[in-house]
């Protein structure tokens, strides 16, 4: 089996130099779908004079992180609250190369309002197709190169659900020849040629409560392949080939809200849930037989953001807003700061991470365990800023509510 990124791009070990081949961005939360990058050191500055501006382009909204290809940019928006479009920059330039449009529009419930009704799953990328899911649980597969569509699914007319209440959420995650995806109240396979559904499995009752948060991740416990999926109310590990559950836990959240993905560290699965706790689950098999044992749980309480691993710990921004360190084997909470936004999307290299909250601030921060230790800040946009930020290198790509904006570090340093 061969995940998304190792068919989509090739990573090199650097130095002290920028690659010369371009590092990518394919799917959501980067290469691996861990939020780590392997790259040279980071400056320890993102200060105007360390980190320049590329290029920038003005959109309409959407949260959907940006995608990078060796020699373009993708994103998405919505356009006049009537319909989704996906738009092809050249990387070097921001010079528009394609656009491809269809029709998406609808209104997430009052109590969500201030999040907006624009499309927001991050789309995958397997060097020849983009993957987008549209807000009304549709996915839609792109030529890259052309931008024309070479198929799309109505998710609510194939299986006959329901309109998710908070549109769709997931992204799409490309493994081989299948794009796997919740949607439909439920967790699909599909093949990624013609969009024809291969499997249903994890279904759930649709509506306000079947509208899924959490996106899949692909990774091996115990010497099986797997596919670590959270619904609104379970934790499940799934066959990639049968779509069997093989393992699965009650989550609880408030109103299901299940939203970061899943983390794994060593045989261990790392979530935590609004209105909920932290939990590590411990999996154990015998023969066929599965069972996932609660290692630890904390009071901490996760919410949109989705946690970096360095070193055996995880850093997390929380619900109440603060930026935590939790040891993964013991679950010791090593250090909280003060309040600092809602959501915080992460990137680590080494032992460093960019954290962009919804404000515009970009911080870098070390990845010290024994404290909080801020190296530099720095405001980079002026619009609000859901979007999961993408970084290739020496590039930053920040998708702010109505603007594209790339940023270049002037040189890195050695490890």
């Amino acid at each position: 089996m061969r995940l998304l990124h190792t068919i989509a791009c090739c990573l090199v070990i650097h130095t002290c130099v920028w690659s010369a081949e371009p590092a990518t961005w394919p799917q959501w939360r980067g290469p691996n779908r861990d939020g780590t990058i392997s790259a040279p050191a980071w400056p320890a500055k993102v200060d105007e004079a360390s980190l320049k501006p590329k290029w920038q382009v003005e959109l309409q909204p959407s949260y959907s992180g940006p995608i990078v290809a060796a020699d373009r940019i993708f994103t998405t928006e919505t356009r006049d609250r009537e319909s989704e479009f996906v738009i092809a920059f050249d990387r070097k330039t921001g010079k528009k190369l394609w656009e491809v449009g269809w029709p998406g529009s609808m209104s997430v419930p009052f109590f969500a309002k201030e999040n907006g009704s624009w499309i927001r799953a991050t789309p995958a990328y397997d060097g020849e197709s983009l993957y987008v899911a549209g807000m009304r649980d549709s996915l839609v597969c792109i030529d890259a190169q052309t931008g024309s569509v070479t198929w799309r699914v109505d998710f609510m007319d194939k299986l006959k659900s329901e309109l998710p209440a908070f549109g769709m959420v997931c992204s799409p995650l490309v493994i081989g020849e299948h794009v796997y995806i919740q949607a439909g109240a439920s967790f699909l396979k599909l093949n990624k040629r013609n969009g024809d559904i291969v499997w249903r499995t994890l279904q759930e009752e649709g509506g306000m409560m079947g509208s899924a948060f959490s996106s899949p991740t692909a990774t091996t416990i115990h010497g099986v392949p797997q596919i670590l999926v959270q619904t609104r109310t379970r934790l499940a590990g799934v066959d990639p080939e049968t779509g069997k559950e093989l393992w699965g836990q009650d989550i609880e959240a408030f109103r299901g809200m299940n939203i970061l993905t899943p983390v794994v560290y060593k045989e261990q699965v790392f979530t935590s849930a609004y209105g909920g706790q932290s939990h590590l689950f411990q999996l154990e098999k015998q023969g066929n037989e599965w069972k996932a044992q609660e290692a630890w749980q904390t009071k901490q309480q996760g919410y949109m953001s989705t946690p970096v691993v360095i070193d055996g710990h995880a850093y997390l921004h929380l619900r109440n807003q603060r930026f935590v360190c939790l040891d993964l084997t013991t679950g010791e909470e090593k250090w909280t700061t003060k309040p600092f936004g809602k959501y915080w999307s992460l990137v680590a290299n080494g032992n460093k991470i960019l954290a962009l909250d919804e404000t515009g601030i970009l911080r870098l921060i070390e990845a010290n365990p024994k404290e909080y230790t801020l190296l530099d800040e720095r405001k980079v946009s002026e619009e609000s800023a859901w979007a999961h930020l993408a970084v290739c290198d020496s590039e930053i790509c920040i998708r702010s509510l109505r603007q594209l904006t790339v940023l270049e570090w002037s040189e890195p340093q050695s490890k």
